[in-house]
């Protein structure tokens, strides 16, 4: 006979919050639980199963929206595909500079296990040991720009809320405001500013963008989520920046978001480039190009534009 298991018995084996059960739930389907006559939550061992692997298949990097459907067969295959994957270091071509080690990806889970519990202790020891065994460049790859990417996407499907995501950007945000003189990067490097727009409260993006920066040899001075145009341009011009990097990620259907990048746009003129990403960024490409500023697909394209501004200015 099919054995049935209240959410937290699920919660408990499959390391899911209940939150992120009833979001998978609801949002896309993952399972469809039966219900007791007071209209309890009750799940299948294969209802288990499933939010098990749809856990590691998300750790992995799936997307839960594009897998919360699939066939249990299929489901599993992708995860074992994955994590033996993973086991052999394959990873795709040009997706990271650095070769990912054992501790890189340890550190990575622990500081993300260590986010999932609110252990701010555990989270910053996870952050000190990957500093001490790997290399500066190494880290950013290898440990917070994934972390960044990881939280982010856990946030967005559920599996973690806005506590997590916030005591998470705090943490991160202090180790990475050590990180400019961990660099050494010289005083003659050129300056980014990186923010959000205002009405966007989630930085995980923009902290994203700053360590890029850093490790890119530039001065990134980060200011926090959540800034006016007038704000932006005025820490811009005090530190002389080459260029300003905005992280767009919620809400997407803001209206006052083309007056803001428009403004910022004229405040700073063309000889100071606005780069703007994030997750939230597609929805808003048509007026971020009419602006003049330069709308960024992915981390790379950051890179890309921040060693195109670089060359010119050593072209002058």
């Amino acid at each position: 006979m099919t054995e049935w298991y209240p959410i937290r018995v699920v919660s408990r084996r499959t390391g899911l919050s209940t939150h992120a059960i009833r979001a998978w739930e609801k949002r896309y389907g993952a399972v469809e639980p039966k219900r007791t006559e007071t209209n309890r939550r009750l799940y299948s061992s294969e209802d288990l199963e499933r939010l098990a692997l749809l856990r590691r298949a998300t750790l992995a990097g799936r997307s839960i929206g594009q897998i919360a459907k699939l066939p249990a067969r299929r489901l599993k295959e992708l995860v074992e595909e994955d994590e033996a994957a993973a086991r052999a270091v394959v990873r795709p071509a040009g997706s990271e500079r650095f070769p990912r080690s054992a501790d890189g990806s340890k550190s990575l889970d622990a500081c993300f296990e260590a986010a999932e519990r609110l252990d701010t202790a555990a989270f910053q020891a996870a952050l000190d040991q990957a500093s001490i065994s790997l290399s500066r460049p190494a880290l950013m790859e290898q440990v917070i720009v994934p972390l960044m990417h990881r939280i982010g996407d856990a946030w967005r499907d559920g599996t973690l809320r806005v506590a997590h995501e916030h005591l998470a950007s705090a943490l991160v945000r202090s180790f990475v405001g050590g990180l400019n003189g961990a660099f050494h990067v010289p005083s003659s490097a050129p300056e980014v500013i990186v923010t959000t727009p205002a009405g966007q409260l989630h930085e995980i993006g923009a902290l994203l963008a700053s360590v890029t920066a850093i490790a890119e040899g530039w001065r990134a001075t980060y200011l926090g989520p959540s800034l006016p145009a007038e704000e932006i341009a005025a820490a811009a011009r005090q530190k002389g920046a080459r260029a300003v990097a905005l992280s767009i990620v919620y809400p997407v259907d803001d209206p006052h978001m083309r007056n803001e990048i428009s403004k910022l746009a004229q405040l700073l003129g063309p000889s100071t480039p606005i780069l703007v990403g994030g997750r939230g960024a597609p929805s808003y490409r048509g007026f971020i190009e009419e602006s003049g500023a330069r709308y960024l697909p992915d981390i790379q394209s950051l890179r890309n534009e921040l060693e195109a501004i670089r060359a010119g200015e050593r072209e002058k």
